[in-house]
Parts: structure tokens; C-alpha cells; sequence
């Protein structure tokens, strides 16, 4: 018994193997990920909340499966995301994010919903006279795509170079990869994070209305934290938030829950964030032995938070495998963390989600799931998203 990032039950359908875990070893030590796991839910809070003995210091720096010759070629960037403010502990953490939080003003995330919907109904209007569509590449990432690229301040003549690469970025250090394979991503990577640099650089000297500008503007940030904060900014907009989506729209086609009432919308997003969550879980570090459940977690020790299996803990979401529209704790997953790391874009994300939700349901009220078309998830160590998705109208 053991997690396998190589089939395609790890992503797909992993619970029935997590809830086994959750009542017979909740402290897990995979040989596979070469990671102690915590499986239920107060456990997973809990290290969430203390940052002291689960330290983030390197966490998202999952470099661990690449090759000798792939290191080399990275140099100093394969330990990437080193200064985000995700992957580092207080102060840095409470420096970095104090100057991220400016750019996510609730003010600020309101006036986004506006290009957002507008973004929505123009992939809608491209797509709606054909009739049939792939919901991952026609309809459901690219408006957050652009969404994320105008807040960052990327030219639109560049969205998809962008998209392109952080497609590569994911797989490179989020995905296992054969040899050949990362040698490949390296490069593509490299590129990625040279445009990046550049992007930043050309802000300092000209200042715009975007979010690279009011970051290279900081006082405080390194050039590299900058550069590795719009980096995986951009990760998110260009990839986790659409693959919650896509897994959204399949779980309501599936329940027959299509289209969602607007008073509904904002719960079902919750629920949907809770059964299908696009975030398996993070990474900490033991900085210390740490006793639970009867085992020893070893100082140095890495350690998968589980929130995929904590959102189908028992003791918390009655009757966890069944998608309930209204369940009145919902928005207690913890798909965007807890404490001082939750995400820093969750009102963003929800914002987008709902906007989506409201705004398909509304323009293709008949969508439905073509036929005979299989579901395939893509293989990740910490994120699930569909391959594909053919739906009609």
C-alpha cells in the first residue's frame, strides 16, 4: 500500500486508499513520494498552524526526482522558488507577503471581476456556434490565462509563450519525468525564467499599472524574489485555478447538478473545491522529531500535507464521497492552506470560479459531457487536472 504518482488512481481516485490511511496509519511514510504523509484532517490544520516544527523553508522546491545531469543544467535555478513566499518561514515570509497582500486589496479583486466575465463570455461567443468543444483547451483556461497575464502585465503577444511555459515549469518540477524528458523542460524553463527577469527589469525602468511594476517597485524585494513571485503567480493563474474549473464543471455534469442557481453558485464552488480539489496538498519539512499517532517524524524529514484526504475526513464533512451543493461546512476544505501560508490569491480564485460558474451556466445551459469520451487526468505529485474534457451543447 503505497501512493504511485505513475498511475492513474493517484489523481483520479485516490480515496478509498486515503481513507484506509486516515483510520489505520494516519502518520504514513511513503517510500514512493520519500515523504511522511498526514492524512486527517485536524492533523494536516494543525501542522499547517505551526510553522515551527513543519517548516516551508524549500518546500515547493520538489527537485528531489531530477537527474544528476538535469541539476547541472539548471545550476542555481534548480533550487527555484527558494524565496517565494510560499517556500519560506517568518520574517522572510512575513516581509514577502506583507508586499503581495497590497496587490490583493479587496477592492482590488473586485475590479477584476468585471474582465473576468468579459473574458468568459468572449471564449463562449468563440466557441457556442460549434456546438461540441473541449472545455479544458476551447473554453476553460483561457480566460484565466488572460486575466492572470493583464494583472501581471504581460503583453497580450506573449500569453501564450507564457502558457507554453508554465506548462513545462509544472511538469519539470511537479510531475515525475523520464531523463531525456527533464533535460527538455530544463531548457524551456530556463527560457521561461529569462523572460521573466527581463519583464521585471523592463518594469524598475518603466513603471505601468500591473502588478510587476508595483512588486519591482517594493521596497525590500531582491530582484529574484520578484522574479519568483511573479514566476508562480503566473503558475497559478495559467494552471491551478482553470484545472479547478474543468474538475467543477465534470463533477456537476456527472451529478446532473448543470447549470448551478446563482443563489447556489458560491457554496457549489466550495463543495466542488472540497471533492475535487485542484490542490492534493503541500510539503513541509520536520524541523524537529515530531511524535504523532504512536510514530517518530524525523527531524529533517519531509512531510506531505494531505488536504485531498482532510477533505474527505469523516469526523469533519459528513458522509465525505457525496457532492452536496449546499453542505453548510464546505469552505472548510483547506485547498488554500490555513495560517500564515494560506494563499494569498484565494479571493481571486473564488472570484474567478464563481464568475465561470455564473457565467457558463448561464450562457450553456445545456452543456452536457459528450459520450463514449474518456476521462483522463494528468499525473502529478500535488495537483489534479483533466487532459481533456469534450462537452456539447
Amino acid at each position: 500500500m503505497d501512493f504511485d504518482v505513475t498511475a492513474d488512481w493517484h489523481v483520479a481516485s485516490p480515496y478509498k486508499f486515503l481513507r484506509r490511511l486516515r483510520h489505520e496509519r494516519p502518520v504514513f511514510h511513503s517510500e514512493h513520494l520519500g515523504a511522511y504523509v498526514l492524512t486527517r484532517y485536524a492533523d494536516v490544520r494543525a501542522a499547517y498552524g505551526d510553522p515551527c516544527r513543519f517548516s516551508s523553508a524549500g518546500s515547493l522546491t520538489i527537485s528531489r526526482s531530477l537527474t544528476e545531469e538535469t541539476r547541472a543544467r539548471l545550476g542555481e535555478h534548480g533550487s527555484f522558488l527558494s524565496s517565494f513566499v510560499a517556500n519560506v518561514d517568518p520574517p522572510d515570509h512575513t516581509r514577502l507577503r506583507r508586499s503581495v497582500s497590497k496587490a490583493f486589496t479587496p477592492r482590488a479583486v473586485a475590479a477584476m471581476e468585471r474582465l473576468f466575465r468579459e473574458l468568459n463570455e468572449e471564449a463562449v461567443d468563440r466557441v457556442e456556434p460549434a456546438g461540441e468543444a473541449d472545455f479544458i483547451a476551447q473554453i476553460g483556461h483561457e480566460p484565466s490565462i488572460k486575466l492572470t497575464a493583464r494583472f501581471i502585465g504581460v503583453p497580450k503577444a506573449d500569453e501564450a509563450f507564457v502558457q507554453a511555459h508554465v506548462k513545462d515549469w509544472f511538469q519539470l518540477f511537479l510531475s515525475p519525468q523520464p531523463a531525456a524528458r527533464q533535460l527538455e523542460l530544463a531548457d524551456s524553463f530556463l527560457e521561461y525564467l529569462d523572460y521573466v527577469d527581463r519583464l521585471v527589469a523592463d518594469r524598475r525602468k518603466e513603471p505601468r499599472d500591473d502588478f510587476t511594476s508595483l512588486m519591482a517597485g517594493a521596497e525590500g524585494l531582491s530582484h529574484r524574489e520578484v522574479v519568483e513571485l511573479i514566476s508562480t503567480i503566473l503558475l497559478g493563474g495559467n494552471d491551478t485555478v482553470p484545472n479547478q474549473l474543468g474538475n467543477s464543471v465534470l463533477r456537476l455534469l456527472r451529478e446532473g447538478r448543470w447549470p448551478v442557481p446563482p443563489p447556489q453558485i458560491q457554496n457549489c464552488v466550495e463543495e466542488c473545491m472540497r471533492i475535487d480539489g485542484a490542490s492534493l496538498g503541500s510539503f513541509r519539512y520536520a524541523t524537529t522529531d515530531i511524535s504523532l499517532h504512536g510514530v517518530t517524524i524525523p527531524a529533517k524529514a519531509l512531510v506531505l500535507l494531505s488536504t485531498d484526504s482532510a477533505a474527505h475526513d469523516e469526523s469533519v464533512f459528513t458522509d465525505p464521497e457525496r457532492f452536496v451543493i449546499d453542505r453548510a461546512n464546505a469552505d472548510a476544505h483547506l485547498v488554500f492552506g490555513y495560517g500564515i501560508h494560506f494563499c494569498v490569491g484565494a479571493a481571486l480564485a473564488r472570484l474567478q470560479l464563481r464568475t465561470a460558474l455564473e457565467v457558463l451556466g448561464r450562457r450553456l445551459p445545456s452543456l452536457r459531457l459528450v459520450e463514449g469520451e474518456p476521462i483522463a487526468y494528468r499525473r502529478s505529485i500535488v495537483g489534479r487536472g483533466l487532459q481533456a474534457l469534450r462537452v456539447a451543447w
